[in-house]
């Protein structure tokens, strides 16, 4: 099992990143929340890791902080019908600490809005984990600044991030560019993103 890697950030979307390790290239799978802590490409970084393989293909996915790795895990291991990628889904759309509490708290209402989950699977969850998510800690690797500064590229980034979510383009850009109308001036990018989610 690979648990972790220490490498060079050749690339980074918001859906996945390449870290180069000794040569060799990792592409890694990322929810947005991971994303938005990662170095400029060219930094070094250490990033935690979790193997899934399946029969057509070994996918690697990546977590800056242990606590959404764990997450990751409890629910792609233990609830029936909840994959790789609405789990990636879950950590994009809402922290870390807001998905342990809303699935201890049995908000089903507020987990059924997160995009391709619907009330049935939130309620699986729900039965299946309320009694382990609340009891997940993790803090957070030591990380270099994003160098994401620029306007636009935020704009295009939280867009990208929506689309990968399954909105449509035209959608993605309506959500993004009312939610920093709402946000104001310069909004980081998950700010930008958690409220596109929410518009």
């Amino acid at each position: 099992m690979i648990v972790h890697l220490t490498g060079k950030l050749i690339s980074a979307e918001p859906t996945q990143a390449i870290v180069e390790v000794n040569g060799i290239g990792y592409q890694l799978h990322i929810p947005i929340s991971t994303f938005d802590r990662l170095p400029a490409p060219g930094k070094t970084l250490t990033i935690l890791t979790h193997l899934v393989v399946r029969e057509d293909a070994h996918l690697l996915y990546g977590f800056m902080t242990d606590q959404e790795r764990q997450i990751f895990c409890l629910l792609v291991q233990t609830v029936s019908g909840v994959g790789p990628r609405i789990a990636l889904s879950m950590l994009s759309s809402m922290p870390p600490a807001t998905l342990s509490a809303a699935v201890a708290q049995e908000d089903v209402k507020a987990l059924s809005r997160i995009p391709g989950l619907g009330k049935k699977t939130a309620e699986r969850i729900v039965v299946e984990l309320k009694d382990k998510m609340d009891k997940l800690g993790g803090t957070a690797l030591p990380l270099e600044p994003t160098g994401r500064e620029q306007k636009a590229q935020v704009m295009e980034d939280a867009i990208a991030a929506l689309e990968s979510l399954g909105y449509k383009p035209q959608e993605a850009q309506k959500r993004i560019q009312a939610a920093k109308a709402l946000l104001g001036d310069d909004p980081a990018l998950d700010q930008l993103i958690k409220a596109g989610l929410q518009s």
